[in-house]
């Protein structure tokens, strides 16, 4: 098999995996707010296989994931939940700096800027969110989505396009 389409089997894998577990389990998100964390970590996970595709969104997802766990566990008391998404974001941005130096991904990455836009806006839009909108992104519902739409996508993808094959 080749890296991209391990990888798209390793994302539809990853997404049945947590919708399993968010119907099979119904964890309560006042407890395990674990959607967005579980999301990243998975990003980082299937990266392995082929670090050029996934590793910016990988770098920028996981760091966010764990402040928003730990702000919904509490940890990060509500006064310092921007700062500490800032600098989620600067340790996201630092790592893609890294890797691009390191020539795992490309310079003309625009994954970074536009997880940063997608943030932004969702941050803009919780105030109108309907009241179910935070613990179905706190919930393995979000990752299971998630992983499942990508890996379809890239598996898509690799079918229809040679070049993505390799």
């Amino acid at each position: 098999m080749k890296r991209n389409v391990l990888q798209a089997v390793s994302l539809v894998v990853l997404g049945l995996l947590c919708l399993l577990i968010a119907e099979l389990f119904k964890l309560p998100t006042s407890t395990y707010p674990m959607g967005i964390m579980v999301l990243g970590l998975g990003l980082l996970v299937a990266a392995l296989i082929n670090p050029a595709r996934l590793l910016p969104a990988a770098c920028m997802i996981a760091p966010l994931g764990i402040v928003v766990f730990l702000f919904f566990k509490h940890i990060i008391p509500g006064n310092q939940v921007l700062s500490s998404y800032i600098l989620a974001l600067g340790v996201g941005l630092l790592a893609v700096a890294f890797l691009t130096r390191a020539r795992f991904i490309g310079i003309g990455a625009v994954t970074p800027a536009l997880l940063v836009i997608l943030v932004g806006a969702v941050e803009l839009y919780l105030p109108q969110a309907p009241s179910n909108f935070i613990p179905l992104a706190l919930s393995f519902w979000t990752p299971g989505v998630a992983f499942l739409l990508l890996g379809v996508i890239y598996l898509l993808l690799s079918r229809t396009s040679p070049d993505m094959q390799k």
